[in-house]
């Protein structure tokens, strides 16, 4: 196995800080909104960043892949580096400060490096295999809760389940003592800081959950696609992300 890029974790927070001030730059600024083609909005401020983060990259690790929610792929080596400039582009364009920086570094096709980072909220989980991840700079640990009626647990927004995937999620969800929705990316940093204990969705792109593995898994959780398959590349953007064991078997039995 190829060694690790030297200082991962120390590059990855290079790039989430020079993606901070261009997103906070733009934030609550009038600035034009763009709609793509699955009527998604996308601004200057997402081509921006990763436009930088980009050049970041390929002058440090010029053999390296990269894969841009803005700007598509980018063929490497044997790491990847994985880069969502705005997660939550409809909360950064409403004023919502619940958007965030994905950043995940691939070796193969496992994620071993995530990254979330929140410019407006001044807050950044960082996520390793066989570290623990860490809230600015100190260990975040999920919740010991193991019991469903006492969960808490959230997902985006109704609008990205189709019919069947939102009955098994209202179905699922109406178990929990609570249960809430916005939040993004924002949600797996609070379910690896033990403010949540359960957040599940649909819809998702590659760039929208791959880095949020490390994070979850390095706070002690636990986190898959609706079949209990590790996330990777070519999962289908059903994701089940949990504070325990014991917690994402009870989701997965419900959501099948």
């Amino acid at each position: 196995m190829t060694p690790a890029p030297e200082s991962p974790l120390e590059f990855a927070q290079q790039l989430a800080d020079a993606a901070r001030p261009i997103a906070l730059r733009h934030f609550r600024r009038p600035l034009q909104v763009d709609w793509k083609s699955d009527a998604s909005p996308v601004t200057v401020a997402d081509r921006e960043i990763e436009t930088e983060l980009r050049e970041l990259i390929r002058a440090r690790f010029p053999e390296h892949g990269i894969l841009g929610e803005e700007f598509g792929a980018q063929r490497g080596g044997e790491y990847t580096w994985v880069v969502d400039p705005i997660d939550g582009t409809r909360s950064f364009i409403s004023g919502m400060p619940l958007f965030g920086t994905l950043i995940a570094l691939l070796q193969g096709a496992a994620p071993v490096l995530g990254l979330i980072d929140m410019p407006a909220l001044d807050e950044r989980w960082l996520g390793h295999a066989g570290m623990p991840t860490r809230r600015n700079g100190v260990d975040a640990r999920c919740s010991s809760c193991t019991r469903l009626a006492q969960a808490r647990i959230y997902t985006t927004s109704p609008d990205t389940f189709d019919g069947g995937d939102w009955n098994r999620y209202d179905a699922l969800s109406r178990r929990a003592a609570v249960r809430r929705y916005g939040g993004d990316c924002y949600s797996y940093g609070l379910l690896a800081s033990g403010h949540c204990e359960l957040v599940v969705e649909a819809g998702l792109q590659p760039y929208d959950y791959l880095a949020l593995v490390p994070v979850v898994e390095g706070a002690g959780g636990r986190i898959s696609d609706w079949n209990g398959a590790p996330l990777g590349r070519d999962s289908d953007g059903r994701v089940i992300a949990a504070a325990n064991a014991v917690l994402w078997q009870l989701a997965l039995e419900s959501l099948r």
